[in-house]
């Protein structure tokens, strides 16, 4: 037996990367076309960021433990997030929901310490890039970051918003993300996390300039071996 994940989505374009992966990568632990029972329940994206954007988290968390519940409610005996920025409403909804959660900063971080990185570079959109989210989990796991200067924070951000959510991925927007990752490589940084589910379709480990850590796909193989334990 196998435990029931609920994936509690918000923009789809990173919510289907996480379904992909977690369905796809199962079959080499259960067997051909196998994988975990999984059901997906998402409020609008609209909903979210207009609580987003005037930084009512109170508001996420409650729209992030509704789709929590209607999960519990169909059998899903744990959920994930697939979005990292609204993982600053993370411990509130956690705490109302009526089922366990994995935290997505968490995935990462356990993979660059195992890894043995010492300086994560944190890309995503400005909310997560200038949050919480990841500076309390890596100082729990003894690593260090550094994000973009103020004027990349914002370029990055409009892709995301601009592009990348309407599943629109360009060469340029690949290309400037590289260079935005290369000045992180030059102040020190040893990796760099994809911090928004949207951008691992966007960029390509092959000529990064540095190591990725995928938030996206390392939070479907955690829910892949939280099912399967």
């Amino acid at each position: 037996m196998t435990k029931h994940v609920g994936i509690v989505a918000c923009s789809a374009e990173g919510a289907a990367l996480c379904y992909r992966t977690l369905c796809t990568e199962a079959a080499a632990t259960m067997g051909e076309h196998m994988h975990p029972e999984v059901s997906m329940h998402t409020h609008p994206l609209a909903e979210y960021m207009r609580h987003v954007r005037v930084g009512d988290w109170d508001a996420v968390a409650a729209l992030m433990a509704d789709s929590a519940t209607k999960l519990a409610a169909i059998g899903a005996a744990f959920a994930i997030c697939p979005d990292n920025t609204i993982h600053q409403a993370f411990d509130h909804a956690a705490a109302t929901s009526p089922i366990p959660w994995l935290h997505i900063a968490e995935s990462v971080a356990q993979g660059a310490r195992a890894d043995g990185r010492k300086m994560l570079a944190i890309t995503g959109t400005k909310y997560l890039m200038t949050g919480p989210v990841y500076p309390r989990v890596l100082q729990r796991f003894g690593l260090e970051y550094r994000i973009p200067d103020e004027r990349d924070r914002a370029r990055i951000d409009a892709i995301i918003f601009d592009e990348l959510v309407n599943g629109v991925f360009t060469d340029a927007s690949r290309r400037y993300l590289n260079d935005v990752i290369a000045a992180m490589q030059r102040a020190g940084c040893d990796a760099v996390v994809l911090g928004c589910t949207e951008l691992p379709l966007l960029v390509d480990p092959h000529d990064c300039p540095l190591p990725t850590y995928d938030s996206t796909r390392l939070l479907a193989r955690a829910a892949l071996a939280e099912a399967l334990s």
